[in-house]
C-alpha cells in the first residue's frame, strides 16, 4: 500500500505540473509584457502547492478503493511495481465497479489534463504569428521541449489506465518508460533548451571528431 500511495503521489503530482508548466508558457508567450505581474512567487507557490495536493487526492483515492478488499492466498503479480491493474487480479471479490473506479480517477484525469494540454499548445501555437521570427524561434524551442516530456509521459499511461481493468504483456515495459525512462530523459530534454549548453555539445562533438581523424 506504501508502493502505491507513493507511485500514484508523484505520478498524479507529475501531471498537475505539466499543466502548470503550460500555463506558465502560455503566459510566457501570449503576455510577456505582463509575465512578472502574473506568474508572481505567490502565485507559483499556490500553483504547486495545488499541484501536490492534487496528486495526493489521486493517491488517496486510488487507495481507498482497493484497501480492505479480500486477496486471495496468491501474492505474486507478474508486475514490475504494485500497481492497481495486476493487484485487482489477485482480489477475491467482483472488481467491475472498483475498475470502473480507478479508470475514472486515473485514465480520464489524465485523458482530460492531455486534451487541455494540447488544447493549450493549440492556442499558443495560433498566437505566434504575432511574434517576430526570433520570437517564433525562441517560443517552439521553449514549447517543444515540454511537449516531448508530455508525450512521453501521457502517451503510455493513458494506454495502461484508459481501458478495463486488465493486465497485459506490454505494461511492464511501458510502466518502466514513463516512470523511470522519462524522469531520466526529463534533464536532457530542458536542458538542450539552453544555447549555452547546445553551443558546449557542439563543440565537444567536434574535437571528439577532429581528435577521431588525428
Amino acid at each position: 500500500m506504501t508502493q502505491l500511495f507513493a507511485e500514484h503521489l508523484f505520478a498524479g503530482s507529475g501531471v498537475f505540473l505539466l499543466l502548470v508548466m503550460a500555463y506558465d508558457r502560455y503566459v510566457a508567450i501570449c503576455k510577456p509584457l505582463h509575465y512578472l505581474v502574473i506568474m508572481r512567487q505567490r502565485v507559483c507557490i499556490v500553483l504547486l502547492v495545488l499541484s501536490w495536493v492534487g496528486g495526493f487526492l489521486h493517491s488517496v483515492i486510488q487507495l481507498s478503493t482497493i484497501y480492505g478488499l479480500p486477496f486471495c492466498d496468491a501474492n505474486v503479480i507478474d508486475h514490475y511495481m504494485c500497481d492497481m491493474y495486476p493487484l485487482l487480479e489477485l482480489v477475491c471479490a467482483d472488481t467491475y465497479i472498483i475498475g470502473i473506479l480507478v479508470l475514472a480517477n486515473g485514465g480520464l484525469i489524465c485523458t482530460a489534463v492531455f486534451l487541455l494540454l494540447l488544447m493549450s499548445y493549440g492556442v499558443i501555437l495560433r498566437s505566434l504569428k504575432n511574434l517576430s521570427q526570433e520570437g517564433r524561434r525562441k517560443a517552439l524551442q521553449t514549447c517543444g521541449s515540454h511537449i516531448t516530456v508530455v508525450v512521453c509521459f501521457f502517451v503510455p499511461y493513458i494506454f495502461m489506465y484508459v481501458r478495463p481493468a486488465k493486465t497485459f504483456p506490454l505494461d511492464k515495459l511501458l510502466s518502466v518508460f514513463f516512470t523511470v525512462i522519462t524522469p531520466i530523459l526529463n534533464p536532457l530534454i530542458y536542458s538542450l533548451r539552453s544555447s549555452e549548453l547546445t553551443y558546449a555539445m557542439k563543440k565537444l562533438w567536434r574535437r571528439n571528431i577532429i581528435s577521431h581523424i588525428e
